[in-house]
């Protein structure tokens, strides 16, 4: 599986361990060779859960695991996910005196909604997950928005540390050589309009609204276009029987995971906008790649993950239904000049690279480790 979270932990490992010992701790997904990784991995034993694109993973029963992370030697513990892996990371940094950073990287809340289904039971663990970063020296949130609703909604004792999430993206050396590249994979003319969306097929990231949208669009006949959707996820079933019960098999092409960056990278050049109207995330790695070059993004006003955005300066924003995306990207390359200057600002503003965003993060932790006197903290030479 590929999602924002993964990513990230893979980027922050692949990074730091150019110059640290680095161990993930994950739940076992199968076949995949960690060995070609460039850091080590210790797995855990998971269960999967119906309708649910996650495992549970099985930290407190699984004895292997827990001797090899009795065995660490850490410094540092860095918690990317509350449930019980992360729960056993922060025993051992208390356990052991060392610095514990947890990161809070989507509206928990929402989450435990969908998979408990009931209100009670949601708040009830929201509250244990709140009490498990409120134990960590540091706890750093994606955004602004996401800090404050910590704080406002979750009960947190104090407003986390924003630190930005990033992309390993690099912009096309060649966009015409890659627009004709995409043009031919998936049967575009060289006139279409490409709207993109790229993430998890899931209902909680308002995708139907999108194709309800690209229906109004084209019955309004303002352009030619191509909606492209990126990725796979449980509700991608749905999403194909919505768009053929629109009628829009000839606008709408689902292309399926693609973990390819570069090719990746290509198809985010050719779309002229990236169409993200999610309620649920909190800041989308998805939209940063997108601003990689120099494509421009459409939200939900006032959504967490536009937090980042500055409407009509380097992103978009519109209300939250069909009619109001419809009018918003149609009145978008109604102006080329805005959109113009909007995709500029977007890769000036919003495009971070990893390295940049992982040399912050390390030196906090480096900050931590000298406060409590754990080891002598270093540098790398090249920060």
């Amino acid at each position: 599986m590929i999602d924002g979270v993964i990513m990230v932990v893979d980027n922050y490992a692949r990074r730091m361990s150019e110059y640290a010992d680095v161990t993930v701790f994950a739940p076992n997904c199968g076949d995949f060779d960690f060995d070609a990784l460039p850091y080590k991995v210790v797995l855990c034993k998971a269960l999967s859960v119906p309708h649910y694109d996650y495992s549970l993973p099985l930290a407190n029963v699984d004895m292997e695991f827990r001797r090899k992370l009795s065995e660490s030697e850490l410094d540092i513990v860095h918690i990317h996910s509350p449930a019980f892996i992360g729960k056993a990371g922060m025993r051992y940094a208390e356990q052991h005196g060392i610095p514990a950073v947890a990161t809070l990287h989507s509206q928990l809340k929402t989450d435990y909604r969908q998979l408990f289904k009931t209100e009670a039971l949601a708040n009830f663990v929201l509250r244990d997950t709140t009490s498990l970063y409120d134990r960590a020296d540091e706890c750093w949130a994606v955004n602004s928005a996401m800090a404050a609703l910590y704080t406002r909604e979750y009960g947190g004792r104090s407003q986390p540390l924003v630190l930005s999430n990033a992309t390993d993206l690099l912009p096309c050396p060649n966009p015409e050589k890659s627009r004709r590249k995409i043009n031919g994979m998936f049967g575009i003319g060289d006139g279409e309009k490409v709207l993109l969306y790229v993430g998890r097929l899931d209902t909680l990231k308002n995708i139907i609204l999108i194709v309800e949208a690209v229906k109004l669009l084209k019955e309004s006949r303002k352009f030619p276009f191509r909606m492209l959707f990126v990725g796979s996820g449980k509700d991608e079933a749905l999403l194909r029987k919505e768009t053929e019960r629109l009628g829009l098999q000839d606008e709408v092409v689902l292309c399926g995971r693609i973990s390819d960056r570069e090719l990746l990278a290509e198809i985010y050049s050719r779309a002229e906008l990236f169409v993200f109207p999610s309620l649920y995330d909190a800041s989308s790695l998805v939209q940063i790649e997108a601003a990689s070059q120099k494509t421009p993004a459409v939200f939900i006003r006032d959504s967490v993950t536009s937090a980042t955005v500055k409407e009509n300066v380097n992103g978009f924003c519109c209300g939250n239904s069909k009619q109001a995306l419809a009018d918003k990207i149609t009145e978008i390359f109604g102006n080329p000049d805005l959109y113009a200057d909007v995709a500029k600002n977007a890769f000036r503003d919003l495009y971070v690279t990893w390295d940049v965003s992982i040399d912050k993060a390390y030196r906090r932790y480096c900050g931590l480790l000298e406060t409590r006197h754990c080891v002598k903290a270093c540098l790398p030479e090249s920060s």
